[in-house]
């Protein structure tokens, strides 16, 4: 058992912040601060209900540095699950604190601030790992090994991908950070970005990018990947949820074809920020450079223009434009 090593997150009352709480709890770690504006967080006392809690951003950070000059209780990691434009931000505060960064994705808006934070990993010696769990999931690792081994064979070989990923959202959604593209990024980067991490990291970069629907609930598009086409639709709108989903009573529908296989991984998702959480303890980890390529693709699908029904469009576009 490795020695227990002292955490902080940034963005306790958010609805991943708890998987980061139970991660390191079951890595044997202890968390010994946390900061939210938001202080109704009940939700710490089933984890760790003796860490200091902060809603103001300046007691935390005096806390964080008296810690920081105690070498028995220096904080080595810091989480972060706070809304996305305050990533970057955010995993600059850990760094300059003498702590390693975990950050949710998307790790940041843009590739340039990756770049930038890179100069700050050098100044300061410390990492940033980005949480990218699909990398982790067993049919993700099973399917990569499959296509790792035809290209080998066949290097040439462009496999033909769909992916249909439509969770559905309240009002509330678009009252909230999340439904506002400078803060969060938009659909794309909020709800995408870890698909094309996943596909990017299987099939090779982006070559192509076009994007087809570009809406407040809906984006979708088309990549040319280096092995690889994909037609891509995300929502959060329940009405494009095919009616079989519907009658099920689901409000969420995840699909990903290749070469009209379906690609089940529905399952084996609650355990994976653990998982992500040993990967960086035992010394993996996903650094700045995995970030780059989905952080680019959703960056340039934000700036460019939605072409509408033309090309290799997803059939859900239609649903949409008619």
């Amino acid at each position: 058992m490795m020695n227990s090593k002292n955490f902080a997150l940034i963005g306790a009352s958010g609805y991943i912040a708890p998987r980061h709480m139970k991660a390191i709890k079951e890595t044997g770690n202890e968390l010994v601060a946390a900061l939210d504006p938001y202080d109704g967080i009940g939700i710490m006392d089933s984890h760790f209900p003796q860490a200091s809690f902060f809603t103001e951003f300046e007691r935390f950070d005096r806390f964080v540095d008296k810690w920081h000059r105690d070498g028995n209780k220096k904080i080595e990691y810091i989480g972060i699950t706070t809304p996305n434009y305050l990533h970057d931000s955010h995993i600059r505060f850990a760094l300059k604190s003498g702590a390693h960064a975990i950050c949710e994705k998307p790790l940041v808006l843009n590739p340039h601030n990756i770049d930038q934070l890179k100069v700050i990993e050098q100044e300061t010696g410390k990492k940033v790992y980005n949480i990218l769990q699909l990398r982790l999931h067993d049919s993700i690792i099973a399917l990569k090994e499959k296509v790792t081994k035809e290209l080998e064979e066949n290097p040439d070989k462009m496999y033909d991908i769909d992916l249909t990923y439509l969770t559905s959202r309240g009002k509330w959604y678009f009252e909230s950070w999340k439904g506002k593209e400078e803060k969060s990024g938009g659909i794309a980067s909020n709800i995408g970005v870890h698909f094309y991490d996943m596909l990017c990291w299987i099939f090779g970069d982006v070559e192509e990018n076009i994007v087809h629907v570009k809406t407040a609930d809906t984006n979708a598009g088309y990549f040319k990947l280096k092995n690889a086409t994909v037609r891509w639709f995300l929502s959060v709108n329940y009405d494009y949820i095919p009616d079989e989903i519907k009658a099920t009573g689901m409000r969420t529908y995840r699909s990903i074809t290749v070469d009209g296989d379906e690609i089940e991984f529905s399952g084996g998702f609650t355990d994976l920020h653990t998982k992500s959480y040993e990967h960086i303890l035992n010394g993996g980890g996903f650094g700045l450079d995995e970030a780059y390529g989905s952080i680019r693709t959703v960056s340039t699908i934000r700036h460019l223009p939605a072409i509408g029904l033309h090309g290799e469009y997803h059939p859900f576009c239609k649903k949409v434009l008619n």
